[in-house]
């Protein structure tokens, strides 16, 4: 199975919910990796980095991709919790069919790093020579709405 959809990680999720993550979503620590369209998300199982796979290589791209800072939630009268952060980027980054960014908690290592959420670019994107940008929704990046 390839990429096909957006998803949140039901298990960090969980914990978060019932207060065993001890983590929390503002810190400016958290990273963004990228993989490519040959891994397969399992939104059920998948919940440490050390699940993820096919992760992109490239000129100006790391293993374990890259810290997201401006981290905030929003609340709305509406009953919407938004969550959001900057535009993540690589600058002078030769990236080839990046598929999907992947976000996770920096533990500290692949087997205690959580992951958070899943977003599918729902087409490949490459770089050559210049920056990679992932354009973060003006709405942000994760919507929970909790009206009944």
């Amino acid at each position: 199975m390839t990429i096909t959809a957006s998803g949140l990680y039901g298990l960090t999720w969980e914990k978060m919910f019932i207060d065993t993550a001890a983590q929390s979503m503002e810190a400016e620590t958290h990273k963004v990796l990228m993989v490519t369209d040959t891994y397969a998300p399992n939104f059920d199982t998948h919940d440490f980095r050390d699940d993820i796979t096919n992760e992109v290589t490239g000129t100006g791209y790391s293993a374990g991709g890259i810290a997201f800072t401006t981290t905030d939630w929003t609340i709305t009268p509406a009953g919407t919790l938004t969550y959001d952060f900057a535009d993540p980027a690589w600058p002078t980054s030769t990236i080839a069919n990046a598929m999907a960014a992947v976000t996770y908690f920096n533990v500290g290592t692949a087997a205690t790093d959580q992951l958070l959420f899943l977003m599918d670019f729902v087409t490949a994107a490459s770089s050559s020579g210049g920056t990679f940008t992932i354009l973060i929704a003006a709405t942000g990046a994760v919507t929970l709405d909790f009206t009944p």
